[in-house]
C-alpha cells in the first residue's frame, strides 16, 4: 500500500427495531485506515475516544484474517481516524474489526474475497448484523452461523437522523439486560414485523417501516440504561420518521425521514439527545479502497 491508498470502512446500525440481530443498515460515516509492513506492530489512532495499543480491534481483525488464511500475521504499522462515536450504537467495533479482516485480504492478494472478510469478521464479532452492512453496504439481512448475508434494496431520498447522547452504554451492559426467555407472543410479534423490512424496501412501500420498527425483544428490556429512549422512538414517528429505534446496544436513536420531515424529526429527538448531538447520515455503502 506504502501509504497511498486508504481504506473506508462505515459506521452501521444493528437490529433495526424488530430484527433483532438479523437486520443491519450502514452509514455515511466513514473509519479510514492506511497500513504498512513494518518491523513490529505500530498503531497510531485519532478521531472519537482513546483507544491505543498493538491488540485494538483492527490488528486483531488483521491477525484472524491471516490466520484464517493459513498465513503469518507479518508486522503491520496502521493509522487510523474514526469519526464513529464509540460505545454509542453505531457500530464502531465492527467497522474496525472489518477494516482489520480487509487489510488482511488485501496484503494476502485478495484471497478472502469480500465474502471471506464477511465469514471472518462475522466469526469474530459475533454480530451479522453490524458486521454484514459494513462489507456490503446498505440494508442487509445476515446470520453468522452459517455465514449469510444479503443486500436488501436502499431506497432513494431517505436519511438517517441520529441523536446520540453524550454517554455510552456498553455491549456487554446492554446484553445483560436481556431475558433468557420470553413470552411466544412476543417473539412471533418480532418475526412478524422483522419480514416486513426487507417487503418494505423491495415493494417501495417505506410507509410500512412504521411497523416494521417495532420492538418488544431488546428495547424495552434495555429501556433503563437509555432514560426516556421509549418516548423518544414515538415521538419521532409522530413527527414523521419512516422508523425509529435503537442503534444496536444504544444509546444512539436512530430516525430514518424523508428530506423535508427532517428538520421537525430532529426537532422531536432533542431532549433525548441532550448534551449529545445530532448526526443526519445518508446510507453508507460497504467498505472500499480509494488512492490518496
Amino acid at each position: 500500500m506504502e501509504g497511498k491508498v486508504r481504506l473506508y470502512v462505515p459506521a452501521t446500525l444493528a437490529n433495526l427495531g424488530s430484527g433483532f440481530d438479523a437486520l443491519g443498515v450502514a452509514l455515511d460515516l466513514y473509519l479510514e485506515v492506511e497500513a504498512e509492513p513494518a518491523r513490529e506492530d505500530a498503531f497510531f489512532y485519532e478521531g472519537e475516544g482513546h483507544v491505543e495499543g498493538t491488540d485494538n480491534l483492527i490488528h486483531q481483525g488483521y491477525r484472524a484474517g491471516m490466520r484464517a488464511l493459513g498465513l503469518p500475521p507479518e508486522p503491520l504499522r496502521i493509522r487510523a481516524f474514526n469519526p464513529i462515536p464509540l460505545a454509542r450504537g453505531m457500530g464502531s467495533s465492527s467497522a474496525a474489526l472489518v477494516a482489520g479482516v480487509a487489510l488482511a485480504d488485501r496484503f494476502s492478494g485478495g484471497s478472502l474475497g469480500r465474502e471471506g472478510v464477511f465469514r471472518v469478521a462475522a466469526g469474530v464479532e459475533g454480530h451479522p448484523d453490524n458486521v454484514a452492512p459494513a462489507v456490503y453496504g446498505g440494508f442487509v439481512a445476515a446470520l453468522a452461523e452459517p455465514p449469510l448475508a444479503i443486500p436488501l434494496p436502499k431506497p432513494q431520498g431517505v436519511y438517517f437522523v441520529l441523536a446520540v447522547p453524550p454517554y455510552e452504554v456498553p455491549t456487554p451492559l446492554a446484553r445483560a439486560a436481556l431475558p433468557a426467555k420470553v413470552p411466544l407472543k412476543d417473539a412471533v410479534f418480532n418475526l412478524a414485523r422483522s419480514a416486513l423490512w426487507p417487503a418494505a424496501l423491495s415493494s417501495g412501500r417505506l410507509e410500512a417501516l412504521r411497523e416494521a420498527c417495532r420492538d418488544r425483544l431488546h428495547q424495552v428490556y434495555r429501556a433503563h440504561l437509555m432514560p426516556g429512549i421509549l418516548e423518544a422512538i414515538e415521538g419521532a414517528l409522530k413527527a414523521g420518521a419512516l422508523a425509529a429505534f435503537v442503534g444496536g446496544a444504544g444509546p444512539t436513536l436512530a430516525a430514518l425521514a424523508r428530506e423535508d420531515e427532517l428538520e421537525e424529526v430532529a426537532k422531536a429527538l432533542e431532549d433525548y439527545r441532550g448534551q449529545g448531538r445530532t448526526l443526519v447520515l445518508n446510507i453508507g455503502e460497504g467498505y472500499f479502497w480509494k488512492e490518496t
